[in-house]
């Protein structure tokens, strides 16, 4: 079986690898070539991993498959998709400031997998979408540029994936799968093939569920993150630890506060919500009345959209207590992916701050272990300076704050009394729980933490 992935990410590149490695499988990635992906189909091509956090297994599955086995190569030419058996689109889907859908990469591949699309291929989107993409956007796009008709010439299907940076490949081998098509020959072609490398239960549904399902999963989990960061508000307001509280209503098995902190980032949770929204008033039935449209759901993006802010109150109110307004002060961030111990910046909450911070007159610096300056920039966008360094003591050097935003295992073990003497200030903010407040007070800090009185 050939196998085209086009879009070399978070998603396409373990899917492509795990896919590479089944017998009798021979895949292709399409990355378009820019000034920024040229290394990336490189570093791919000599079995290498572009990613710099942890990732388990995944460069030596690349090696394995690209090197030993020469199953998995990467290009930049679409025509590859006319030996395809299988295609599967694998681009972001981000939306703009109105939370609109941008589908600028989605309808870009949809036609050039088009153009070239033959008789009987497969074509799964596994880029999250707002429901009713798949048929109303991609659908009509593949039949136009190929003159063949879904469900008869071509097969069409919708199955995302679970990943989180950091478990690429445990979390599309280890979670349950839900394919859903347009037709039952789709669904059933497509349940087939991810039979191939999911271990775990695969389920069928229609398209239109399947893509329910996906955003619906990820706005369950930011409605429960919101409502621990609104608790975490709270127990500040009150001087009690939310942590302490959380643990002891976690004690009951059937209960599960989600963890608060500095903000909600990722390609994910920020956008799938809005996704939801979009679709269904999109290509949903027209609501009724208020009653029907959706306010749980935005409220909750509001909340999470907030705590960068919040952060920003904590590092002024903590500079306030030692005679220093945030104006002309130096902040430094330490973290700035939106996950611990990868180097994923798609709308990291320190991008959120370091804009807030600067124009309220702070200067910022940042530090991180895992992430490009280039990737760090992007997410900052035009404008903004927070310069990025891999050196700790270096972004500590001189600042009246330092402002943990990402729990790195690094900043874990940090000597408290080193990161006070490496500072000219005396002013942390915790906003993930890293940092003890007994011992941050004993070594002469004043602190400040995301739900801690």
């Amino acid at each position: 079986m050939n196998i085209v992935v086009i879009g070399m990410g978070y998603v396409g590149i373990p899917c492509a690898a795990l896919l590479a490695d089944v017998p009798g499988f021979r895949v292709t990635g399409v990355q378009r070539r820019s000034e920024r992906s040229g290394w990336k189909i490189a570093c791919l091509n000599r079995g290498e991993c572009p990613f710099d956090g942890d990732e388990p297994g995944l460069a030596e599955l690349l090696h394995r498959v690209a090197v030993e086995k020469k199953t998995f190569h990467v290009a930049d030419d679409y025509a590859v998709c006319r030996e395809a058996d299988v295609i599967l689109i694998d681009v972001q889907t981000p939306t703009d400031g109105d939370h609109v859908p941008h589908y600028e990469s989605l309808r870009e591949v949809s036609a050039q997998a088009g153009r070239y699309l033959q008789p009987g291929t497969l074509v799964i989107i596994e880029s999250t979408v707002a429901p009713g993409t798949t048929q109303h956007v991609v659908q009509p796009i593949l039949e136009r540029e190929s003159g063949l008709e879904g469900g008869v010439g071509f097969c069409l299907a919708f199955s995302y994936e679970r990943v989180m940076p950091g478990k690429l490949l445990e979390y599309i081998t280890d979670f349950p799968r839900v394919v859903g098509g347009i037709d039952a020959e789709s669904t059933r072609r497509a349940v087939d093939l991810y039979r191939h490398v999911v271990r775990k239960e695969i389920t069928p549904a229609g398209v239109l569920t399947a893509e329910m399902t996906k955003v619906v999963e990820n706005a369950y989990r930011d409605v429960n993150i919101a409502f621990a960061n609104e608790v975490a508000l709270a127990c500040e307001r009150m001087g009690v630890d939310v942590f302490e509280v959380r643990e002891m209503i976690n004690a009951r098995p059937d209960r599960h506060v989600h963890i608060p902190g500095a903000g909600v980032g990722g390609h994910c949770l920020p956008k799938d919500s809005w996704l939801l929204k979009y679709g269904l008033e999109t290509y949903g039935e027209p609501a009724d009345g208020e009653s029907d449209e959706l306010r749980l759901i935005p409220l909750a993006r509001e909340i999470n959209d907030g705590m960068p802010g919040h952060m920003a109150a904590l590092i002024e109110d903590g500079l306030a207590e030692v005679g220093r307004e945030l104006a002309g002060a130096k902040v430094a961030l330490l973290g700035v992916s939106y996950l611990e111990n990868a180097d994923d910046t798609r709308n990291t909450p320190a991008a959120a701050l370091a804009r807030l911070l600067q124009a309220r007159g702070a200067e910022v610096v940042a530090h991180d272990p895992y992430v490009r300056e280039a990737d760090w920039q992007r997410a900052l966008g035009d404008g903004v300076q927070a310069p990025l360094t891999g050196d700790l003591w270096q972004a500590l050097d001189g600042a009246d704050c330092a402002a943990l935003v990402t729990r790195h295992r690094e900043y874990e073990a940090l000597d408290l009394g080193r990161l006070k003497d490496a500072m000219d200030g005396s002013v942390l903010v915790d906003g993930r729980n890293v940092f003890e407040l007994a011992a941050c007070a004993q070594a002469g800090l004043v602190v400040r933490a995301v739900g801690k009185g």
